[in-house]
């Protein structure tokens, strides 16, 4: 098969869907990998380092949509992109099509066969293609969200870990799946206050037995959640549902009840959000102020860590492709 490895456009997207590893694997069983030009230069990877591994360079995107059979992205295609897709093409990618309807209007009209990574699942019900991303945003959204908790980024002043004579942040984290039990992760490493809110009992309980009492867990309801919101320094909206758009577990309302500078990460936001107020940003224009609560809302959050999002990401992917 040819197999078409475009540079993502996505703005501030530095991931490439496959390592020169992959590569080398992929030629060895057979196939023809095609590189777009400089396609991996954000995540570190040279065309020479492709060119070795067996790639053939791409000088444009329209001469590799031209000739593949196969395209392999990391995020959404632009619309632009899709008029480059031909009939019977395939395409592998994330695709969260509950939130760009657009998108799938185009794809359904090229009669390609578009398959999310999203949405591939293990006879176990896991997704092996959303984990490794997962994690990565799960770490990420409170190394972001301690960021702009910082008096300078707008942030009411509070450091997570506290300090002698001063009590820790509090983080809540909605959703206690992949996403959630690796920011609960970073959260008590940094010392601060967790609170983990979900639906899933079983999950609550593996983190209640593996963190004791540096985490407390709660079977989420409104009332809960409310009462959580109005002591939480950060909020991470860390909640999935399969192939839809995420539920919208927190209203304007509620937020206006959290202290003023408070921060809330949704790391949901690419399938619509968890909380009501949250709107999609780039990584250049990541936070938005809603009745003095800092809102960051970037969905493409992996991309910014792209030397460890593409290698994590070509290890769940190269069995799949």
């Amino acid at each position: 098969m040819v197999i078409g490895i475009p540079k993502e456009r996505k703005i501030d997207e530095y991931r490439v869907g496959i390592t020169p590893e992959g590569v080398g694997l992929l030629v060895s069983d057979g196939h023809q990998v095609l590189v777009e030009q400089s396609a991996g230069i954000g995540s570190g990877i040279s065309d020479h380092q492709y060119t070795t591994a067996g790639a053939v360079i791409m000088m444009s995107e329209e001469q590799l949509f031209e000739q593949a059979e196969l395209v392999v992205k990391v995020k959404e295609p632009t619309l632009a992109e899709c008029r480059l897709l031909r009939q019977r093409q395939i395409l592998f990618s994330y695709l969260h099509l509950a939130t760009h309807r657009d998108v799938m209007d185009a794809l359904l009209e090229k009669n390609i066969s578009a398959i999310g990574y999203e949405t591939v699942q293990l006879p176990d019900g896991s997704l092996p293609l959303l984990i490794p991303m997962s994690e990565i945003a799960g770490r990420l959204s409170v190394q972001i969200g301690a960021s702009f908790l910082q008096k300078q980024h707008g942030g009411k002043g509070c450091l997570l870990s506290g300090a002698s004579g001063a009590s820790p942040g509090h983080v809540a984290i909605l959703g206690s799946g992949v996403v959630g039990s690796n920011a609960a992760m970073i959260a008590i490493g940094l010392g601060a206050r967790v609170t983990i809110l979900g639906e899933d009992h079983r999950q609550l309980q593996r983190h209640q037995d593996r963190y004791g009492d540096q985490v407390t867990t709660l079977i989420a309801n409104t009332a809960i959640v409310q009462d959580t919101l109005c002591d939480t320094d950060l909020a991470i909206g860390a909640v999935h549902v399969v192939g839809s758009r995420t539920p919208l577990l927190v209203t304007q309302e509620m937020v206006s009840l959290m202290t003023p500078g408070s921060v809330i990460v949704d790391v949901s936001v690419d399938q619509g959000g968890c909380f009501e107020t949250s709107q999609p940003t780039t990584h250049r224009d990541p936070v938005f102020d809603v009745g003095g609560i800092l809102h960051y809302g970037v969905t493409n959050m992996p991309g910014v860590v792209p030397q460890t999002s593409t290698r994590a990401l070509t290890h769940a992917s190269l069995p799949m492709i």
